[in-house]
This record gives C-alpha cells, structure tokens and sequence, in this order.
C-alpha cells in the first residue's frame, strides 16, 4: 500500500473527531503500518518470552483508543503522540500483571535451560514508569520527551514538533533525562 500522506492522516482524524464513523475504516489502513513499526521497535526492549506481541499492543491501542470517547484530533503527530501514550500505559499494565502472576497467580512452572543466555535486562517497566511520574512531577517536558522517544518511537525533530520546541532542546532534555532516570533506577536497585 502507498504511504499515505500526512494530510491525508490528518483529515480522517479529524473527520473521525466529528463523529464520522466511516473516517475510522479510512484511517486504520493509513496509519496500522506505522504503529506496527512503533511497537516492533518498543517490544524490542522487552524482556525475551514476553506474552504481549507487537500486533496485541496495536489492537489493545485501538481499543482504548475507541474506549476514550471523542478526541479533537489536531493532527497525526497527536495521534502518535496519545499512541505512545497508550502503549506505554498497556506495557506498565502487563508488566504489572505478571508482577501479580509472579506472586502466586495462575503461573505455569518453566524448566530453565542455563545453556540458553539471552539478551541484556530489559529495563523493569514499573520502575521506569514510577521514574517517569517522578520526573513529570519536576519537569514534565523531560517526561514526556522520554515518553515521545522510548515508547513512541519519534525521531528529534518529530518530537521537537510535536513539544513545539528546538530540536536542540529535545536532545538536551533526551540526555538529561535519560541521565536522572538512569540514576534513579540505580538508586531502585540499591533501596
């Protein structure tokens, strides 16, 4: 399918907006490919033998975002942006149900094969979000281009656009936050 152009995108969101139903079935075709990329891409720092799938966490955003009722879509940076949004909400809520699994729930036992290594710790998603609402609290810019980068997958500029600031500014905030949230995920390990 040829990629569909951002004006395109944006007219059926907002057509969408004003309770035209059909500018959903238009829209979904023009903008699956690009979230599919985005969640590849974010399940990739995902502990191996995670049960939630790129494709799950599509479905699971398009769900929600159906469930949030009518939103006044500006343009398609605005719906990646609540994309991202989501996504993250759905991966903190997985992990925190196998967190519940972990302590006595429904968990099936597993042989472990120490021949196997797999690749390096993904980062413990409920510390990472608890460090995000940390950061929110004292600078939610910093947050939210976190947010922008790591769950959803935006680029400098994109970011920049949507925040409405330099691309400098997103790469500045980027390192610095990156360097407070690294610090207080150490500071979880040691407390």
């Amino acid at each position: 399918m040829e990629r569909a152009s951002r004006n395109d995108v944006t007219g059926w969101l907002r057509a969408w907006s004003r309770g035209d139903d059909s500018a959903l079935e238009k829209l979904t075709p023009l903008v699956y490919a690009e979230l599919r990329q985005r969640a590849r891409r974010l399940m990739a720092h995902e502990r191996p033998g995670n049960s939630l799938q790129p494709t799950a966490l599509i479905h699971e955003t398009y769900l929600r975002l159906l469930g949030a009722g009518p939103v006044n879509w500006h343009d398609r940076r605005h719906f990646y942006a609540l994309s991202a949004r989501l996504m993250r909400q759905i991966l903190v809520d997985h992990a925190r149900s196998r967190g519940r699994q972990k302590r006595g729930g429904a968990a099936m036992p597993i042989a472990f094969d120490e021949t196997v290594i797999g690749p390096p710790e993904a980062p413990d998603l409920l510390r990472l979000d608890d460090a995000l609402q940390a950061l929110a609290e004292t600078d939610a810019r910093k947050s939210r281009v976190i947010e922008l980068r790591f769950f959803g997958g935006f680029s400098v500029d994109d970011t920049a656009n949507i925040l409405e600031v330099s691309p400098q500014t997103v790469l500045r905030d980027w390192r610095l936050a990156k360097a407070w949230l690294q610090r207080e995920m150490k500071r979880g390990d040691r407390g």
